[in-house]
This record gives C-alpha cells, sequence and structure tokens, in this order.
C-alpha cells in the first residue's frame, strides 16, 4: 500500500508536466486546418449562424426593450444599453463554446477527422491550435455581428468601441481554451450537458450580465471576479459603455493571463488521448 502511494506521487507530477509541456505545433501547420474548416463553414454558415448569434440577440430584444420597459434605468443608462455589452461578450462566448464542445468531439469521435489528419504532416497540438483558432474566429463573427446590431440600437456610447472585436477575439480564445480542454477528457458527448449546465449556464446568468452585482454580498462580488465571462462582460462594457480605460486593461488583462496560462493545456489533453 505504502509502495502504491509512493509510486502515485511520481505519475501525478508527471501528468502535470505533460500537461503544460512545451507542444510539438506549427502555426503555419495549424493553419491548414483553420483553412479546411472555414471552407467547410462557407458552405454551412447559414444553418450554423442561428443559434449561436439569434440566441444573444432574442436576449437583447426580450430583456432589453421587453424588462426594459418596467425599468427605468441601469448604472444611469437605458436597461438595453446596460445589457448589450455583456450580450456582445455572450455572442463570442457561445461561438466560440459551440465550436470547441459538439462540434470538435464529432470530429474527433464519430467522423474520425483527427485522424484523417493525423495522416498528414500535421501533428496532434497542430490540430488543437487550428480549433483554437477557428474557434477564435467563429466568436469574432458573431461578437461583431451582434456589435453592428448593438450599434444599430444606439447602444454603443464610447469610441473605445472601435477595439471591441479584438476585445471578442481575446474572449473567443479564451473560452475556446476552456472549452477544447473538457472536450480532450470526456469519454462520451453526454457529458456535455454537465459542461454547459453547471459552468456555462450559471455563468451566463451571474456574470452581471442582465444587473449590476454591485449591491450584493462581497463575497458574491469576491467570486465573480473569478468567474471568466464576469470578466468578459466587465471588458466589454468599458469599451462600449463607459469608456473606461483602465477597466477594460485590467479585465483584458486577467483574461489574457488566464488564456496565456492554460493555452498548452487542451493541445496536450489531445494528445494525451489521441495517442492512445
Amino acid at each position: 500500500m505504502a509502495g502504491d502511494v509512493g509510486v502515485q506521487g511520481p505519475r501525478r507530477t508527471s501528468f502535470v508536466r505533460g500537461l503544460f509541456r512545451v507542444p510539438d505545433v506549427r502555426p503555419s501547420s495549424a493553419w491548414r486546418l483553420w483553412q479546411r474548416n472555414a471552407t467547410i463553414y462557407k458552405r454551412t454558415y447559414k444553418f450554423n449562424v442561428l443559434p449561436n448569434f439569434f440566441e444573444p440577440f432574442l436576449f437583447l430584444l426580450a430583456m432589453g426593450l421587453g424588462l426594459g420597459a418596467y425599468l427605468s434605468r441601469v448604472k444611469g443608462v437605458p436597461y438595453i444599453h446596460f445589457i448589450a455589452p455583456g450580450l456582445a461578450a455572450t455572442a463570442a462566448f457561445y461561438g466560440a463554446a459551440f465550436e470547441v464542445t459538439y462540434n470538435c468531439f464529432v470530429k474527433m469521435q464519430f467522423a474520425k477527422v483527427y485522424d484523417a489528419v493525423m495522416s498528414t504532416p500535421l501533428t496532434i497540438e497542430d490540430i488543437g491550435l487550428g480549433e483554437l483558432l477557428w474557434a477564435t474566429t467563429r466568436a469574432l463573427i458573431y461578437g461583431s455581428a451582434f456589435l453592428v446590431i448593438a450599434a444599430i440600437f444606439v447602444t454603443v456610447h464610447s469610441w473605445w468601441a472601435v477595439l471591441a472585436p479584438f476585445a471578442i477575439a481575446l474572449v473567443g480564445l479564451m473560452f475556446a481554451v476552456i472549452g477544447l480542454s473538457f472536450t480532450a477528457i470526456i469519454p462520451i458527448i453526454d457529458f456535455y450537458s454537465y459542461y454547459w449546465t453547471m459552468f456555462l449556464t450559471p455563468m451566463f446568468l451571474f456574470s452581471g450580465i442582465f444587473f449590476p452585482l454591485d449591491r450584493l454580498p462581497g463575497w458574491v462580488r469576491g467570486v465573480a471576479w473569478f468567474i471568466p465571462l464576469h470578466q468578459a462582460v466587465n471588458l466589454m462594457r468599458a469599451l462600449i459603455l463607459n469608456g473606461d480605460v483602465g477597466a477594460a486593461a485590467a479585465s483584458a488583462l486577467w483574461i489574457v493571463v488566464l488564456t496565456g496560462a492554460l493555452l498548452v493545456v487542451p493541445m496536450n489533453l489531445l494528445r494525451r488521448r489521441l495517442v492512445k
């Protein structure tokens, strides 16, 4: 028994080191996978755009115009103006999350696309980076489209909104890294019900999109600080609504640090899974 415990320690250490090893990845090769995904998307975008774009858009209409008819102003602005930046972050959030969950799992487990790709000069890590880049692109498409709608509703109040597409890409990459890491470890597709219901949905409801958190208990605000979508909402709100450069920089730094710390994890997890 003591010997087994002694062995477990080095195994855990080896596993953790494996998660953060420098991956064998070449951006030019990963770009090939991005091109493959983009080519297919050109043929199917009319069907893919509906769930990812229209959900935040419908929330903007239902909550902004519906509930907004009963709320005069929130934080000094009309309610629809308050929720629009958070829903822009949500559009990016959903765009990346759908791509690196169900789409990637189907390609990996059922369509065996990754097995075919590995017969080419691309490495497993190239596949991982390519999927992260493509998910970020999807997030940028949906988030930017939502920004256009937000501008039509005159909910953009700051010239710093010109940086919003860069922020959307950053948010998309963060959720792509998180989602692809989950995809790389689950054995069956049914596990996504836990990911969406227990992780993504609570973030959507309690990240400050629909109501400010400043009147909630201090411990709630402390927990919210660690929620990725909350930082994404703060970033978009600072750029679009407040023009608060300091707040935008703080949230952007938080997202960059988290994304940078975890960037290699999904690539190494995919390698561990597909090598087996």
